[in-house]
C-alpha cells in the first residue's frame, strides 16, 4: 500500500519539507477533509484568528484522485473557518487537484505568511516560491491566464486579496467558496499555487479495477438522476421540486415558494441560455451549465446561485443571475453567502435598520455592491463581514439566516426539518452537504420523507453525514450520491404507493438505523455496488482492506474529530442553532408544525451519534472510532 506524499511550506522562512503520513493515519482518514482535520487538530495551536498568517491551510486531494474513477478529480482546503471560527472544508473540481497529484504530491501543508505578494509553483517534484507582486489586483480569470493553460491553478481574486470573509478560492472555473479560504490565502499574501507533473497513480489491481470502474461509470449513466436530469438540467433542475414542496427560499427566507419561479428554473435555463453543458475531469455525469455571458461562454449557475440570488431576492430574471454568478467567480467570492448576506441587506433597508441601497425584487445597485465588497469600497464594504456580524451591529439576528456565521445553502428548512438539523449540526456552519443534505430524500429529490416530522431525522441525517463525509475523503463528488437512492422510485415519483411506502419505512426503522452506529464496521462487512459504490472501487485502486461498514466509520471517525476541532475552539451545543425565523415563525401561519423542531431533534441527536447531553463525543465513542485526540 503506497502512502501519500505530502509537503509542509513555511511560507515565513520559505522552507519546504516533506511531511510523512503514517499508515495507521492514512487507513483511519484516506485523504481530503477527513485527513486534512487531523491535521490541522495536530498542526495548529488553539485561538489562531482565522485571518492571521499562522492560520494553517492543509490543501489535498485524496486516494481516488488521478485514477480515472468516475467523479474523482476533486480536491479539499482545509483551514480554520473565517465564517465560524470553527473547522472549514471546501471541496472543488477543477484541474488542480489532478495536477498537484500529477506533481508528486498529494498533499501541501501552508504555514505562516509571505512577507510580499507571492505564488507558489509545484512542477514535477520541483517546489518555489516566487514573487506575486505583477499579479496583485488582477481578479481570478486574468491571474489564470497569467500561467501555462496546461497546468493546475488555484488562485484568489481581489476579495480575497481585500479580507471579504467569504472570499472563495478559484480552480480555472471552478470555485472552492465557502468558509473564506481565498481570505485565509490572501492573508498570507499567496495569488495563486500552481502545479504540474507526468506522474500516474499505480492501481493496486489495474485489471480488476478498470472492470469494476467501467460498471461504476455504466451505473452512474443509466441512473435518472445522475444519467438524465443533472446532464440535462443541472443541480438547478432542483428548483421545481424544491418550489413545489415550500423549500424553496425566498425573500430571505420569509417564504417557500416563489410566484416566478419557471422563470429561472434548470428546465428554463436548459431551453432558454444554456449553450451546452460540460463538466470536471474524469465526471460522466455533465452536470455543468455553459452560458453566454458578455459575449463569451462561460460556466453557469448552480441551484445555489439560482435559488439565492433568484428566488430569495426576488429576481426572475436568469441572464441578470448568469452575470452575477461570473462576476462573483472572477472577483473570487462564494455565491451562497454573498447572496444570503445581501439578501439579508435587503431586509435590513426594508424594515428600517440600515440601507445599503439594496432592495427586494429590484436589481438596481447589485453588481455595483458585489464589486465594491470584493475591492473593500465604500459602504458596501460590510457586506463582506457576512450576515452574522452585520446583525450584530445592525441588529436582525432573528432573520439573519445563518448556522455559527454561515449562510444557508438554497434549502428552506421549515418545509425540510432533516434538512434544518443538518444546517445546526454541519461542523463548518450552515452547510447542506456536512449537514447530510437530508433535502434530498425530503424536498428535492424522488422520495419525500415526511418532511414535517421530526421522527428518524437524526438517524436519517447522521447516515448522510458519515456517508458524505466518507465519500468527500475518498475523493468523489458528492453528486454521485444521488445515485444511491434507487432509480426506479425516479420513474414511479413521489406520490406513487411505493414510494410512499419506502418514505414511510425510512421513518420506522429508524431504531434500527439508531443502533447499527454502535456497530459499525461489523455491521456492513461487504460492499455492494448498489450500496455503496465507492467502497469496491477504493480497495481496487488502493489494495486497502475495505468494506461498506469501515467506509461508513471512517466518515464518522472524520465527522467526530471536526467537532473535536470546534470544541477545542470554543464552540459549544448553543452553536447548534439557528435563527429564531426557521425555529419560532410558522412559515405557514396556519400551520403550527412548519418551524424547524430543533430542541426536539438535537437530544435524539446527540444520543444517536454516542455524544453526551453537551453535544459532546463520549470518551466511549472516541475509543471506538480510534481517535486518540482529547480537547
Amino acid at each position: 500500500m503506497k502512502l501519500p506524499k505530502y509537503i509542509l511550506i513555511n511560507l515565513a522562512s520559505g522552507t519546504v519539507s516533506d511531511y510523512p503520513i503514517s499508515q495507521e493515519l492514512y487507513e483511519k482518514y484516506l485523504g481530503g477533509k477527513a485527513l486534512a482535520a487531523r491535521l490541522l487538530f495536530d498542526l495548529m495551536p488553539v485561538g489562531v484568528k482565522a485571518l492571521s498568517a499562522d492560520n494553517v491551510i492543509i490543501i489535498n486531494t485524496s486516494p481516488m484522485n488521478g485514477t480515472g474513477a468516475p467523479s474523482s478529480s476533486r480536491f479539499n482546503m482545509t483551514f480554520k473557518n473565517v465564517m465560524t471560527n470553527g473547522i472549514a472544508s471546501s471541496n472543488c473540481g477543477g484541474q488542480f487537484g489532478v495536477m498537484l497529484k500529477a506533481s508528486g504530491y498529494d498533499g501541501i501543508i501552508l504555514k505562516g505568511g509571505a512577507e510580499s505578494p507571492s505564488y507558489i509553483e509545484i512542477l514535477d517534484g520541483d517546489v518555489s516560491i516566487k514573487s506575486a507582486e505583477h499579479l496583485w489586483g488582477m481578479d481570478a480569470e486574468k491571474v489564470q491566464e497569467e500561467f501555462n493553460p496546461h497546468w493546475g491553478k488555484l488562485v484568489i481574486g481581489p476579495a480575497g486579496e481585500n479580507g471579504v470573509h467569504y472570499a472563495a478560492a478559484v480552480s480555472g472555473e471552478r470555485v472552492a467558496g465557502r468558509c473564506g479560504a481565498g481570505a485565509v490565502l490572501g492573508a498570507k499574501n499567496i495569488k495563486a499555487i500552481v502545479a504540474f507533473g507526468t506522474n500516474r497513480v499505480e492501481l493496486y489491481d489495474k485489471e480488476k479495477f478498470d472492470v469494476y470502474n467501467r460498471k461504476f461509470i455504466d451505473f452512474l449513466r443509466t441512473h435518472p438522476m445522475t444519467g438524465n436530469a443533472l446532464p440535462r438540467y443541472g443541480s438547478a433542475g432542483l428548483l421545481n421540486n424544491a418550489n413545489a414542496s415550500h423549500a424553496l427560499p425566498t425573500k430571505n427566507f420569509s417564504r417557500g415558494q416563489y410566484e416566478k419561479h419557471s422563470k429561472i428554473t434548470g428546465e428554463t435555463l436548459a431551453d432558454t441560455v444554456l449553450t451546452r453543458n460540460s463538466g470536471c475531469v474524469s465526471c460522466p455525469i455533465r452536470c455543468e451549465r455553459r452560458v453566454m455571458v458578455n459575449g463569451k461562454e462561460v460556466k453557469g449557475p448552480e441551484y445555489e446561485t439560482v435559488g439565492l440570488f433568484g428566488s430569495n431576492i426576488e429576481i426572475d430574471d436568469l441572464d441578470f443571475i448568469n452575470v452575477v454568478n461570473f462576476e462573483a467567480d472572477i472577483l473570487g467570492m462564494d455565491s451562497i453567502s454573498l447572496g444570503g448576506t445581501i439578501a439579508f441587506a435587503m431586509e435590513l433597508q426594508e424594515k428600517g435598520m440600515a440601507d445599503f441601497g439594496l432592495h427586494f425584487g429590484s436589481k438596481e445597485g447589485i453588481l455595483e455592491a458585489i464589486r465594491d465588497i470584493a475591492y473593500g469600497r465604500g459602504a458596501a464594504k460590510e457586506l463582506g463581514l457576512g450576515s452574522k456580524l452585520l446583525a450584530e451591529k445592525y441588529g436582525g439576528k432573528e432573520f439573519a439566516v445563518n448556522a455559527k456565521g454561515l449562510e444557508l445553502a438554497a434549502y428552506e428548512p421549515r418545509r425540510s426539518v432533516g434538512m434544518g438539523l443538518g444546517y445546526a449540526t454541519s461542523n463548518r456552519g450552515g452547510c447542506h452537504l456536512n449537514g447530510g443534505y437530508v433535502a434530498l430524500i425530503e424536498t428535492v429529490g424522488v422520495v419525500s420523507v415526511d418532511t414535517q416530522t421530526p421522527k428518524g431525522k437524526a438517524e436519517l441525517g447522521i447516515f448522510f453525514q458519515n456517508m458524505i463525509e466518507a465519500a468527500s475523503s475518498a475523493g468523489f463528488c458528492l453528486f454521485t450520491s444521488m445515485a444511491i437512492i434507487p432509480g426506479f422510485l425516479s420513474q414511479l415519483g413521489p406520490a406513487h404507493p411505493i414510494t410512499r411506502f419506502v418514505s414511510k419505512f425510512l421513518i420506522t426503522v429508524r431504531p434500527i438505523l439508531g443502533a447499527l452506529w454502535g456497530m459499525m464496521p461489523w455491521v456492513l462487512p461487504f460492499n455492494w455496488m448498489y450500496l455503496l459504490p465507492y467502497t469496491q472501487s477504493l480497495k481496487l485502486a488502493t489494495g486497502m482492506p475495505m468494506t461498506s461498514g469501515k467506509f461508513l466509520q471512517i466518515g464518522e471517525r472524520c465527522f467526530n474529530t471536526e467537532r473535536l476541532f470546534n470544541l477545542r475552539e470554543g464552540l459549544t451545543s448553543a452553536d447548534d442553532s439557528l435563527c429564531d425565523r426557521l425555529t419560532k415563525v410558522p412559515q405557514d401561519p396556519s400551520r403550527a408544525d412548519t418551524v424547524v423542531p430543533l430542541a426536539k431533534m438535537l437530544p435524539r441527536y446527540y444520543k444517536v451519534r454516542g455524544w453526551d447531553k453537551n453535544g459532546v463525543p463520549t470518551p466511549r465513542k472516541l475509543k471506538k472510532l480510534g481517535i486518540d485526540i482529547k480537547i
